[in-house]
């Protein structure tokens, strides 16, 4: 049996580990945990050209901002190539409500919206609803608190 003063340093090392990140803030570009995927692996230009979500594929990846961007076809990674900005989601594809309420959280790839000609994604469709109570307001409010949120 391993004694506390044997698991301390591992206790020291996880914890170093697990508020590391923290500490440095968070990424400017949502992904998960363990991956480095943008927009959870779906083709932000489809959003624009098709109205919907639709998962990209390793087969047309681009780099942009720290992160893999994955798209459904060459053409629609082209077009992000090109124009990254205008495809990609506002505040980095966290939240936009929570964003708006001063904090970041991930989103749902199903929960979205293009208003203005910018894609805004949500942590689920409850919270969409919350957001389109007031999306003018909620994104004056979001854009003031980014991107000071990532801290």
């Amino acid at each position: 049996m391993l004694s506390f003063r044997a698991l301390s340093p591992l206790y020291f090392l996880l914890a170093l580990v697990v508020a590391a990140p923290a500490a440095l803030g968070k990424d400017p570009i949502f992904t998960s945990t363990f991956s480095d995927v943008g927009a959870s692996g779906y083709d932000v230009v489809a959003y624009f050209k098709e109205n919907k979500p639709v998962e990209g594929s390793d087969a047309h990846e681009a780099e942009w901002m720290g992160a893999t961007w994955r798209f459904a076809s060459a053409e629609n990674k082209a077009a992000f190539e090109q124009d990254p900005e205008a495809y990609a989601p506002q505040y980095g594809g966290y939240c936009a409500w929570a964003v708006s309420q001063g904090y970041t959280a991930s989103t749902d790839p199903e929960a979205w919206s293009i208003v203005g000609g910018k894609l805004y994604l949500n942590y689920s469709k409850g919270v969409q609803q919350r957001w389109e109570q007031d999306i003018p307001g909620n994104i004056a409010k979001a854009d003031g608190n980014w991107p000071g949120v990532l801290n």
